[in-house]
């Protein structure tokens, strides 16, 4: 079931118009909230409290977080190595073609 356009997708969809080059901003976003997300999802059903994560991790309970925030872009791939290692997960990262391409092949 598809979900009903609101006022907040309207702005954006309006927005997006006047200045299509913030949709890159919103695809940034939306990463990195999925990424808190997921890190946050996994600590709780691992019964984890954000200092026990810390302590896995070695490291604090404010950067742990920090990583859980919905805009926080500043972590490392190494970071993020050691938190899924913790949570007994999985880290995977994609790298995947645009539709378009915008630079000639040599």
């Amino acid at each position: 079931m598809k979900r009903r356009k609101d006022d907040l997708d309207r702005l954006i969809e309006k927005a997006l118009k006047i200045d299509p080059s913030l949709q890159e901003g919103l695809d940034k976003a939306d990463r990195a909230w999925d990424i808190a997300f997921q890190i946050y999802d996994l600590r709780k059903k691992s019964g984890l409290t954000q200092t026990q994560l810390a302590q896995l991790v070695k490291t604090s309970q404010s950067n742990i977080a920090r990583i859980e925030s919905a805009d926080y872009t500043g972590y490392t791939f190494k970071t993020l190595e050691k938190v899924t290692k913790a949570l007994r997960a999985k880290l995977e990262i994609r790298i995947i073609p645009q539709r378009t391409s915008n630079f000639a092949r040599s």
